[in-house]
């Protein structure tokens, strides 16, 4: 079957719309005549723009739609936004409620959504079960691609970043004190789990050992994850760069890219990384890797030894630093391993 209008439904979070990314890839490799639009949420956003394999961004603004006035005033625009594009194929690689309404709504006559769909979107879409149910959420999603025929030769993380991007971000590095052609490490303390963290005694020690072996350490992240960047900086003996809360999603893609290494627990920037090749030192504990790890070779996954690893609890019923155990002498031999 050939298909000229299809709808891709992935609206958050940063790293699940990471995830999905190649699926964008694999269907314009099969049908290279087909328009793929794709409906996001703001926060990630950023991710899809000059996108050579997406031809057109649809926002979702969430925050309008969550009162019953907000849904009747904007719902009705919204659906006609969608249905004048003549979809005929949705794709809702989200698997809940909202995701399968917009599926719904744009008119599409196929609607797919995977196995793992819940909230009653698999009633609203055609699951699709693929080989890789069981396997990283990657391969999951390009299950669906397969479905429709995709070849999956490679699997290709579409992220561009323009020239005008990457001098921002140079800016940026070059205002906090970093050159980005000097040899240094990216270190993400924030999740956004408190169950997923490293804590940040860990994080401050390794930053002294990192500028022991002539290695600068550079704390990312959201403007939310600035209390943890200045716990780390007052418990080292010299300040890391801090460039928390400083850059947009694609400029903090060109700085994870140009470092030599990312380090971090189980969050949408090491997802970030693993798209524009930067190894990565990752720390888990109530997730399981095999399927929200860092996809693909030359890194390296530190667990929790807990009998109670891989719960999927946000936040320990036990009140145990679920990573802590994970020392800094690890981190340092697995990132000796990849640089």
């Amino acid at each position: 079957m050939t298909y000229k209008n299809i709808l891709i439904v992935k609206l958050s979070a940063i790293g699940d719309v990471i995830h999905a990314l190649p699926v964008s890839y694999a269907l314009k490799q099969t049908y290279p005549d087909a328009r793929i639009t794709w409906v996001v949420e703001k926060p990630a956003y950023d991710l899809l723009t000059n996108n050579p394999y997406i031809d057109e961004i649809i926002i979702f603004d969430k925050p309008k739609f969550k009162s019953l006035t907000g849904l009747l005033t904007n719902g009705y625009k919204f659906s006609q936004q969608l249905k004048a594009h003549n979809f005929d194929l949705a794709i809702d690689l989200q698997g809940l409620f909202k995701s399968a309404a917009i599926s719904y709504l744009s008119g599409a006559p196929q609607r797919l959504v995977y196995c793992n769909a819940r909230e009653l979107s698999d009633k609203i879409g055609q699951r699709i079960c693929g080989d890789h149910q069981n396997g990283h959420i990657v391969d999951q999603y390009l299950d669906v691609a397969r479905y429709l025929g995709c070849k999956i030769d490679d699997v290709v993380f579409p992220m561009n970043i323009i020239e005008l991007e990457a001098k921002k971000a140079e800016a940026i590095a070059n205002h906090a004190g970093l050159k980005l052609e000097n040899a240094y490490v990216v270190l993400a303390p924030g999740t956004n789990w408190p169950s997923k963290c490293w804590p940040t005694t860990h994080f401050a020690k390794l930053a002294d050992e990192l500028y022991d072996a002539n290695i600068i350490p550079v704390i990312i992240g959201g403007p939310n994850d600035q209390r943890l960047a200045a716990e780390i900086i007052s418990r080292t003996k010299i300040p890391p760069i801090d460039l928390t809360g400083k850059t947009s999603l694609k400029q903090l893609a060109y700085i994870i890219k140009k470092s030599k290494a990312f380090i971090g627990g189980d969050t949408g920037p090491m997802h970030l990384a693993v798209a524009v090749r930067t190894s990565v030192v990752t720390m888990f504990g109530p997730t399981d890797p095999k399927r929200n790890g860092p996809y693909g070779e030359n890194h390296k996954v530190l667990l929790a030894s807990h009998s109670c690893q891989g719960c999927w609890q946000r936040k320990c019923p036990q009140n145990s630093d679920c990573l802590s155990e994970i020392t800094v002498c690890q981190v340092i031999d697995k990132l000796q391993e990849i640089i």
